[in-house]
């Protein structure tokens, strides 16, 4: 776990975030070595990236920026004539508009994390969906992240 840290400190812009990146694509691929392109989440199945995003959101309910954000989105239904005028619907209105940017910069955030890791030499990525698995995204692939056994098994034992 030692060797897994300092290579992060190193390869990382932001070590934290990428080692939380990290522990959940290890969780998610417990059994195989491979997270996606699918994760089962409940009753449904939500490809890998978002279902990293949807684990990491809580980790934005605290950030400062969070109320910059919902400045913005109020302003913008208010421009648009789109808000409510009841006071319960506008604050879901305002809430949802938030949550769905917090959710495409998520996306980044964790594909960039994941670039990081990959660096790293610690998560190897590929793409797999239609019609042919492939180096490259595109044409209705979904990402599908491997762990490196050096690493599977740090984080299995600690």
């Amino acid at each position: 776990m030692p060797g897994i840290l300092e290579r992060l400190s190193r390869d990382c812009e932001r070590p934290r975030y990428c080692f939380m990146v990290l522990n959940l694509i290890v969780q998610a691929a417990a059994r195989t070595g491979s997270a996606g392109p699918w994760v089962r989440d409940g009753e449904r199945n939500v490809p890998v990236r978002d279902w990293l995003c949807e684990a990491l959101a809580p980790v934005a309910q605290r950030d400062p920026r969070r109320l910059a954000i919902s400045g913005r989105v109020r302003a913008e239904l208010e421009a648009k004539g789109e808000m409510p005028g009841d006071p319960e619907a506008a604050v879901r209105a305002i809430e949802e508009g938030v949550a769905e940017r917090i959710r495409l910069s998520g996306r980044t955030n964790v594909s960039r994390a994941v670039s990081q890791l990959v660096r790293a030499g610690l998560v190897r990525r590929h793409y797999q969906g239609y019609r042919v698995d492939h180096a490259n995204r595109g044409a209705q692939r979904q990402a599908v992240y491997t762990v490196s056994d050096e690493v599977r098994r740090a984080m299995r034992a600690g």
